[in-house]
């Protein structure tokens, strides 16, 4: 965060943000419905997005195997393909889901894929953005699967399990995700404790940022930082559809066929 933050020049265009797709949960069916609604949402920014960004989960699974990866979503890769043809910058970041995505979307598409969250100048407005997993206090459990699962070793013995077998396997455990069970009502805010909205405080009492901008929490929040700082989530597109432009000066919450 330290690092000289990307600069992107608006044009009179807008940023847009959006993440947690979960494409493929909670099962073919209805991941595909939700994939045409997404390609809509897609085709109804181009003109507007002087880029988009693609915030982490957006597939419910992911994992890049030397010659494979999993089948499927050729409506959504073939979009931002188009839209990359249009001259749109499009940014990838994984979150906990498709952590295993490497560099098939920048080799194929010219998309960069990006791991941890990045920083942001935009019309003089500094922004924070990222998925969010193990970021901020608590879920110790979860920040130790993570450094399992990113560990190279991890990876190389995945890649040995064939791959009909490795992606049913983590279908299977993605299936017991609190998107694939939303039954379980897991998404409720949780106020003070919010642990995103902590991290945003914490970067914010060492690094100013305008806006914080993270996925993961599948909650559309709006929370204050600071006086002259903001945190937003962007929900998520099983149930809410939810997304941000940002204009270069006001950033809004919006969601796409209500």
């Amino acid at each position: 965060m330290q690092a000289s933050p990307l600069d992107f020049p608006l044009k009179g265009k807008k940023l847009y943000f959006a993440s947690d797709f979960h494409l493929g949960a909670p099962n073919a069916s209805e991941s595909k419905i939700r994939e045409k609604r997404i390609v809509r949402w897609l085709d109804s920014i181009a003109d507007e997005a002087a880029a988009i960004f693609l915030v982490g989960d957006i597939f419910d699974f992911w994992f890049e195997y030397g010659q494979v990866i999993p089948k499927g979503f050729i409506p959504f890769i073939s979009k931002i393909s188009q839209l990359r043809d249009m001259g749109i910058p499009i940014l990838f970041f994984t979150g906990n889901h498709d952590l295993w995505m490497k560099d098939y979307f920048t080799q194929e598409l010219g998309i960069p894929v990006y791991h941890h969250p990045i920083a942001l100048s935009v019309e003089g407005k500094k922004i924070l953005v990222g998925h969010g997993d193990g970021l901020g206090p608590g879920d110790q459990f979860y920040k130790l699967l993570k450094k399992v699962f990113t560990n190279p070793f991890a990876k190389w013995l995945f890649r040995w399990i064939h791959p009909d077998m490795g992606i049913k396997l983590a279908k299977a455990w993605s299936g017991h995700s609190r998107i694939s069970n939303l039954e379980k009502n897991e998404n409720h805010f949780l106020g003070a404790d919010e642990w995103l909205w902590q991290y945003c405080k914490e970067v914010e009492s060492r690094f100013h940022h305008d806006f914080y901008i993270f996925g993961h929490r599948h909650l559309p929040l709006q929370l204050e930082v600071s006086n002259n700082s903001t945190y937003f989530n962007l929900g998520e597109w099983v149930t809410q559809n939810t997304y941000l432009e940002f204009d270069g000066a006001d950033a809004k919450l919006m969601t796409f066929e209500k």
